[in-house]
């Protein structure tokens, strides 16, 4: 057992990943830094944050993140840089541009449409139960009211 775990340690610790380290001037550019990993997306990675991804792309980012940090840019600028380099695809919420105001609108649209068609089936659903009650003969309506005054008298 002790040869197993040993061979685990040994062969398991060139497996882990390179943490960076980074000095920062003050407590709030660290945070900055670490809402800015989190919230910006890898240009290489499918759907991966800064602060998750391995790729050389985002340790690329994160540098230039931390330089600009130094630097003492806002936030502004520092969105503004990062989508002029890179694209929209860094930020996961694109801004409300002409060109994103779809991507936006989508779901608000399609929520309006599922209740339109919810509205058309309900108002056809009760237009069908209106026309069948009213296709009852006279012997129908008679023995349904039987059976209503039946029921009334037992309970």
């Amino acid at each position: 057992m002790r040869r197993v775990l040993l061979l685990l340690v040994l062969l398991g610790g060139p497996l882990h990943a390179a943490v960076e380290t980074f000095d920062f001037a003050t407590e709030e550019q660290r945070q900055r830094y670490l809402e800015f990993a989190q919230e910006l997306r890898c240009p290489k990675c499918q759907n991966q944050n800064l602060a998750d991804s391995n790729a050389p792309i985002a340790e690329d980012l994160r540098l230039e993140l931390h330089r600009l940090l130094l630097e003492g840019k806002s936030d502004a600028e520092i969105v503004d840089f990062m989508v002029t380099r890179y694209g929209e695809y860094v930020l996961y919420e694109p801004r409300l541009e002409a060109k994103t105001a779809l991507l936006w609108g989508a779901p608000v649209l399609m929520l309006g449409v599922g209740l339109l068609v919810l509205a058309g089936i309900v108002r056809r659903a009760r237009r069908a139960g209106l026309a069948r009650a009213a296709a009852l003969s006279d012997a129908e309506r008679r023995r349904l009211d039987e059976l209503l005054d039946d029921d009334g008298r037992q309970g």
